[in-house]
C-alpha cells in the first residue's frame, strides 16, 4: 500500500434487503489531499460514508488506516482513529461558547470540576493554529451559520482528526461565506489535514478537489486527477447509464396554453435563499422545480405555502392577491407534500383514519368542534380506495406501513380536498420502484383534472419524466427554463451547474 495513504477502503459491499446499494467500491485518500465524491441521488455516496464512519456495517470488503486493516463499528471507532464527519446539519449546541462546543463531553477538569480556564486556552491554541476567526468566549447562538460551521471543523481537528468529511458543506452558505471555508479547507490542506469533499457543485469541486471518485449505481464510475476534472465529463460519468426514454432519461417538454392559476412575482426571502423569482403556473401543468442541493427550491415553495416568511414579492391565485400561511393556503384550495415525510408530512403513531383527517376536520366536523366519526371514516375509506393504500386498513398505524404507503397517506389527505395547487416536494425519496410508478400516476391524474402540480425533484429521471415544464433554479435564481423541445438529464445538470448562460423566457 502507498506509504501516502491515510484511508483506503476495498471491495467495500452494502445491501438492504437484498437491494445492493453498494458493489465493490474502491476508494482510498491521501495525505493533506482534497478527495471529492460525487454521484446522483442513490449513486451510494452516504451509504458509503456511514461505512467508514460506522453507522452502517458493510456486508464484505476491507477499510484500512495508514495500512493496517481497520475495525469501524461505531463513530467512536471512527473518531479514534483520526477522522471526523461535519454534516449539513450542524451539531453546535447555539447557548454554549465555541470552547464548550469544541471541548463538548472531553472538557479539562481541575479537581473534579470543569476548567473552563483550560478549556478556553485549549481552544485559542487551535483557532490559532489553523487560523480561524473565532473567539473561544463567544456564544455560538450569535454566530452566523458560516462560523459556526467552522466550530463544527473545530470540534473534529479537536480530537486530532488527520481526515475532515465534509457532506455539502456550502448548501446554507452565502457566497462571501462559502468563499471563507474554500480558504480554510485550502489550509487544512498545507497543514497535511485529508478532508473528503462530497458536493453536487461541480465548480467547488473543480476549484478545490485534487482527486475525484465518482460513484455510479453503486459501483465506481471513475477517479479523475485534478487535470481530468472536466465538467461536462463529470456529468456524463455521473448519468452514464443507459435508461430508455420511459425512464425518463429525456422527454419532449411541452408549453400549456391553458389559463393561469398561479403566478409569483418577484418572491425574495429574508435569509437570501432566494431573490426576485417569478413564474406562471397553468391549469392543468406539472411545473418541475430543479436543481442541486442548496438552490433555495425548498425555501421557496416553503414561502409561497406560507410555513416560511418571504420579505417582498407578490403571489396571485386566479389573479387574486394571496398573503399565505398554511390556513389561509388549505382554504384556497393549496395542498403540500413536505420533504420530510415522516418529520413533516404524518404522525406515525396515528392511524390513516386520523392522519387523513388532519387537514380535513373543517369538512367533517358536525357542531362547533365536534368531529362527525362516520364521515371521518367515510372520507378515509375513499382515500384508500381511491389511490389503492395498503394495507386497506383505517386503523393501521401509518408510522408502520412502507414508504411508499406513508406518502399515499401524506397525498391523500389532500386529494379529499378541493385542490388547485399541490407542491410536491421530493415525492419518491426512500421509495421502491413499484411505488413511485403509483405516486407519479397520482400526479398525473391531478393534473389531467386540472390541478397545478409544482413537483421539487432532485432525481432528474422523475423530473424529466413527470413534468411538463421545468425551471432550474442556482444560487436562488431562476436560472433556466426548459419548455419546448426534447432535453435530457446532462441538460438540466449543466445548467444546474452552471455551465450555461441564464436562459429565462
Amino acid at each position: 500500500m502507498n506509504e501516502n495513504v491515510i484511508l483506503e477502503a476495498k471491495g467495500i459491499c452494502k445491501s438492504f434487503s437484498g437491494v445492493p446499494v453498494l458493489q465493490q467500491v474502491d476508494f482510498s485518500v491521501k495525505r493533506g489531499e482534497v478527495h471529492a465524491l460525487m454521484g446522483e441521488n442513490g449513486a451510494g455516496k452516504s451509504t458509503l460514508i456511514k461505512i467508514l464512519t460506522g453507522v452502517y456495517t458493510k456486508d464484505s470488503g476491507s477499510v484500512f488506516w495508514e495500512g493496517k486493516e481497520a475495525v469501524i463499528n461505531s463513530y467512536k471507532d471512527c473518531q479514534k482513529l483520526g477522522m471526523a464527519c461535519i454534516y449539513q446539519e450542524l451539531s453546535v449546541i447555539p447557548p454554549l461558547t465555541v470552547a464548550q462546543n469544541v471541548f463538548l463531553g472531553r472538557e479539562p477538569r481541575r479537581m473534579g470540576l470543569i476548567d473552563h480556564k483550560k478549556m478556553n486556552e485549549m481552544t485559542q491554541e487551535l483557532i490559532e493554529r489553523y487560523d480561524f476567526p473565532l473567539d473561544p468566549v463567544a456564544l455560538v447562538s450569535n454566530l452566523g451559520i458560516g462560523l459556526r460551521q467552522l466550530v463544527e471543523i473545530l470540534k473534529g481537528l479537536s480530537c486530532d482528526s488527520r481526515l475532515l468529511i465534509m457532506d455539502e458543506p456550502t448548501a446554507s452558505l452565502s457566497g462571501k461565506e462559502a468563499e471563507s471555508l474554500f480558504a480554510i479547507i485550502d489550509t487544512l490542506r498545507k497543514k497535511g489535514v485529508s478532508i473528503i469533499y462530497i458536493s453536487h457543485r461541480l465548480e467547488e469541486v473543480y476549484k478545490l478537489s485534487d482527486r475525484l471518485t465518482v460513484l455510479r449505481d453503486g459501483k465506481n464510475a471513475a477517479v479523475l486527477n485534478h487535470d481530468e476534472i472536466e465538467p461536462r465529463k463529470v456529468i456524463q460519468t455521473m448519468i452514464g447509464k443507459v435508461v430508455d426514454e420511459s425512464a425518463g432519461s429525456s422527454k419532449e417538454m411541452r408549453k400549456n396554453n391553458n389559463e393561469v392559476v398561479l403566478e409569483v412575482q418577484n418572491l425574495s426571502d429574508e435569509t437570501g435563499f432566494f431573490h426576485n423569482v417569478s413564474f406562471k403556473a397553468h391549469k392543468g401543468e406539472i411545473l418541475g422545480l430543479g436543481g442541486l442541493i442548496g438552490a433555495g427550491r425548498t425555501e421557496l415553495v416553503r414561502a409561497i405555502y406560507g410555513i416560511d416568511q418571504y420579505r417582498e414579492g407578490t403571489i396571485l391565485l386566479n389573479g387574486q392577491k394571496l398573503h399565505p400561511s398554511p390556513k389561509r393556503s388549505i382554504r384556497a384550495g393549496f395542498g403540500f407534500v413536505p420533504e420530510d415525510r415522516r418529520g413533516q408530512g404524518f404522525i406515525p403513531l396515528l392511524s390513516v383514519n386520523r392522519n387523513t383527517a388532519l387537514t380535513n376536520y373543517d369538512r367533517i366536523k358536525k357542531h362547533g368542534m365536534a368531529v362527525s366519526d362516520k364521515a371521518e371514516l367515510s372520507m378515509c375509506r375513499d382515500a384508500i380506495e381511491r389511490i389503492d393504500i395498503r394495507p386497506a386498513d383505517p386503523d393501521k398505524q401509518v408510522g408502520l406501513m412502507s414508504g411508499g404507503n406513508q406518502q399515499k397517506v401524506v397525498l391523500g389527505k389532500w386529494l379529499m380536498r378541493d385542490l388547485k395547487v399541490l407542491i410536491v416536494d421530493e415525492p419518491t425519496a426512500g421509495i421502491d420502484v413499484g411505488a413511485k410508478d403509483e405516486i407519479y400516476g397520482i400526479l398525473e391524474d391531478l393534473a389531467k383534472s386540472g390541478v397545478v402540480v409544482i413537483l421539487v425533484s432532485s432525481d432528474l429521471q422523475e423530473l424529466i419524466r413527470v413534468s411538463h415544464r421545468i425551471l432550474v433554479m442556482r444560487k436562488g435564481s431562476v436560472i433556466r427554463e426548459f419548455d419546448s423541445g426534447v432535453i435530457t438529464q446532462s441538460m438540466v445538470l449543466e445548467a444546474a451547474s452552471g455551465l450555461v448562460e441564464k436562459e429565462v423566457s
